[in-house]
């Protein structure tokens, strides 16, 4: 009897594969036979996968995308005040700190080999930006741009920060931080409505 494949959740096991391939390596220093070799599979199986590096790449952002969604969404459940949300989601975030540099160092590899224009168009980009944003809106109980914004901008910054500069800033106190900034706009934001 033929094996039965799950395509589907064998192409996902490659992505995972290749994040750990791409974060000790980095995108640009590795081929698709090289990746190919390092999966253990042949070049002609990754590419019925991935029609291209640049293909595979997008995937890997999109199935990462997608799981840390799922996580930080778990993560939110048991959380009720936006203080609670707050330090949640920071608190995860220092709890995956290393995969969180990976994720960072990978996608700003990836992006010294594209046109800048190109990655600005890029629908896939766009998709997760959305869905970042949704989830920022629904952990600060705000649609308020400027505060999305702020808020995604900071978490970013953070990790950014701490990957080159190491421990001088710290997830809770910026947590707390944001938590104060935030209630006090919101409640003046509320008082001007």
């Amino acid at each position: 009897m033929p094996k039965i494949v799950d395509h589907d959740q064998y192409r996902k096991e490659l992505l995972t594969k290749c994040f750990d391939l791409f974060a000790t390596q980095g995108y640009g220093a590795v081929t698709m036979r090289q990746i190919a070799k390092e999966l253990g599979v042949s070049t002609g199986t990754l590419y019925h996968y991935f029609p291209s590096k640049q293909a595979l790449f997008w995937q890997l952002y999109d199935e990462l995308n997608e799981r840390d969604t799922a996580s930080m969404n778990a993560v939110l459940n048991n959380t009720h005040t936006l203080e609670e949300r707050i330090t949640a989601i920071f608190d995860y975030t220092a709890q995956n700190e290393d995969y969180f540099f990976k994720q960072f160092l990978i996608t700003s590899d990836f992006y010294q080999q594209q046109d800048r224009t190109e990655i600005l168009a890029n629908e896939t980009l766009r998709r997760n930006y959305e869905s970042n944003r949704e989830f920022v809106v629904k952990a600060l109980g705000t649609d308020d741009p400027a505060v999305v914004n702020f808020a995604m901008c900071l978490a970013t910054g953070v990790i950014v920060v701490r990957l080159f500069e190491g421990d001088v800033v710290a997830y809770d106190q910026q947590a707390q931080l944001l938590n104060k900034m935030l209630t006090l706009y919101l409640q003046e934001a509320s008082l001007k409505d």
